[in-house]
């Protein structure tokens, strides 16, 4: 290589780093900048072209005169090695019997930015690519940008409706989340028992230690019930001191009424508040979904609310489950009416128990 060929290999990197110079015989004489990063940089004079490059069409080229018998036309070429990268081109045969080659990347040249590192730098000035990638990167930040914004209007979104399913005091799902949770388990035709829930002796803590107290009565019993239940069961306040209890799965009395003698037990332990002691106990009414031919929300809940004051009337700290029979004798100072065959019963106490 003589000096004055120094100083054209020089220009035609400037103008075109894809490019490659190859000798009569189709070996590498030079490799611009952009190209010899498809190779890590390694050292490619005295390589054979066609080693490295694949000529996918014109096809049946094998040698450097097939390759000089391409002047002027356009190449479609892919690198032999992985990625096996696809690339455009265009060959100028020289009168001494090179040849001068140009290449480009065409349509995958966001991939070939990608698997080699190339920056702007590695573009002739006069390149559209560049543009091309400062668009696409434009786009790519925008779209990043407005993924962020979806995913905090989500997070936005989820934990309102969160806050909407939740009871602030306790933590527990409230009367909306009960009713959410109760339709869903109507349309997929889920088996369950529903527990109704009612503290005893609560009015005590409130009138001889003030709502605080109770406040902290009410957070404990929140944990206590949540440490007998499973993930997949529902524990909601719908009330001040009412609770309803959704077991998924469970229609079998023993285990459902074994489970409500527990959490009764739980609820008897004394509750620490500052230097006092509150005690309460529970009393719940229990229905099962499997004792309806169709069951109702509405008419499950008041089937266990009239179970709830059986077991109140029976002394407190009890656990009665819903039957027929509750209907035609329901509990002392409870008046049960109902408005129309075949409706819900509407409950009515003459004096809270």
């Amino acid at each position: 290589m003589t000096d004055g060929d120094g100083g054209l290999f020089q220009i035609l990197n400037g103008l075109c780093p894809m490019h490659v110079m190859l000798d009569a015989a189709g070996h590498l004489v030079w490799a611009g900048q952009t190209f010899s990063k498809l190779f890590d940089g390694k050292p490619l004079q005295g390589t054979r072209f066609l080693d490295l490059i694949e000529l996918r069409r014109p096809h049946e080229v094998r040698d450097m005169e097939g390759l000089r018998a391409c002047h002027g036309t356009r190449l479609r070429l892919r690198l032999r090695a992985e990625p096996r990268t696809t690339l455009r081109g265009v060959l100028l045969a020289l009168p001494q019997g090179g040849a001068v080659v140009n290449l480009s990347f065409g349509i995958s040249v966001v991939e070939a930015v990608r698997e080699f590192g190339l920056t702007g730098a590695d573009f002739a000035a006069t390149d559209l690519t560049t543009e091309m990638l400062y668009l696409i990167e434009a786009k790519s930040a925008a779209m990043e940008a407005s993924r962020k914004l979806n995913l905090r209007l989500q997070g936005a979104r989820v934990a309102a409706e969160e806050q909407a399913f939740t009871d602030t005091l306790t933590g527990l799902r409230n009367r909306r989340a009960l009713d959410h949770v109760l339709d869903r388990l109507m349309q997929s035709e889920q088996d369950f028992a529903l527990l109704h829930l009612d503290l005893d002796f609560f009015k005590q803590v409130n009138d001889t230690l003030g709502h605080a107290a109770g406040d902290h009565v009410l957070q404990e019993v929140a944990q206590r019930l949540l440490a007998e239940v499973r993930s997949d069961d529902l524990i909601a306040r719908v009330g001040g001191d009412e609770f309803v209890i959704l077991l998924v799965g469970m229609t079998d009395r023993a285990p459902v009424g074994d489970l409500a003698s527990r959490m009764i037990a739980r609820l008897e332990e004394p509750v620490p508040y500052s230097a006092q002691t509150c005690q309460i106990s529970a009393s719940i009414g229990i229905t099962l979904s499997c004792g309806y031919d169709m069951p109702d929300p509405l008419r499950m809940v008041a089937d266990a609310d009239l179970a709830l004051y059986a077991a109140k009337a029976r002394g407190r700290g009890c656990v009665m489950f819903h039957t027929a029979q509750l209907h035609s004798h329901p509990p002392a100072g409870l008046r049960l009416s109902v408005a129309e065959p075949g409706a819900s019963p509407s409950l009515t106490p003459q004096a809270r128990l």
